[in-house]
């Protein structure tokens, strides 16, 4: 039963690798923003207490965050977890690592998709979808095969994120950095951090993974 932290900033591929552990491994991802709306919408007891406190826009506290988390943990007693958003501070790692403890577990690794920024940039900014059917494409790696028309529908309409362009990519590193900062050297002092390379393919980034998770790297 593995408890891994996934680091990796907005379009590194975090996402797809976490869906692809939970595919392959029955691992559940820990989304502190996904569990936090959850909880609102559902009028759970917590959910109550992080939406008045949202409201008033206040930060929602760590005792709340921590409190979701235990929750979701203790509903799926057997199955790794994989925690994304959380922590942030070194206060937040300890707390996890009260967490867990209580329950019997214990964090095993915490891994980071390094990526080049430059790349990144390009990566992200470069993206596009049909705006009828939503196939995507990529200006550099994922071209239409003819220009300005989508290979599956035939559609001459795309769009792109308003997010996906270079300020917002680049303000999205600089916040990345500013959260993992405190929290790399508390889990590199404790041999738990090991790195992948963002920037490969997603089989790639998916074997480097497993073979970590698998106790070969």
């Amino acid at each position: 039963m593995l408890n891994i932290i996934l680091l990796g900033p907005p379009g590194a591929g975090k996402g797809t690798q976490a869906a692809r552990l939970q595919a392959n491994r029955g691992m559940i991802q820990l989304s502190t923003g996904d569990m936090l709306r959850e909880a609102v919408a559902a009028g759970t007891p917590v959910g109550l207490k992080a939406k008045a406190i949202m409201e008033r826009g206040e930060l929602v506290s760590d005792a709340i965050v921590s409190a979701l988390i235990g929750e979701r943990l203790d509903a799926s007693a057997g199955k790794g977890a994989i925690f994304d958003g959380f922590p942030r501070t070194g206060h937040q790692a300890e707390a996890l690592e009260i967490l867990l403890a209580q329950r019997g577990r214990k964090l095993d690794y915490v891994i980071e998709l390094a990526v080049d920024e430059e790349a990144l940039v390009t990566r992200i900014t470069g993206r596009f979808t049909c705006a009828k059917c939503g196939a995507g494409y990529h200006d550099t790696f994922r071209p239409t095969k003819v220009e300005g028309v989508c290979d599956v529908c035939g559609s001459t309409e795309f769009k792109r994120r308003p997010d996906d362009n270079e300020q917002t990519v680049r303000t999205r590193m600089e916040e990345y950095r500013a959260k993992t900062a405190p929290i790399l050297p508390y889990y590199e002092r404790k041999g738990l951090v090991h790195r992948v390379d963002g920037m490969a393919g997603v089989d790639e980034v998916g074997a480097a993974i497993d073979a970590i998770l698998d106790g070969g790297a």
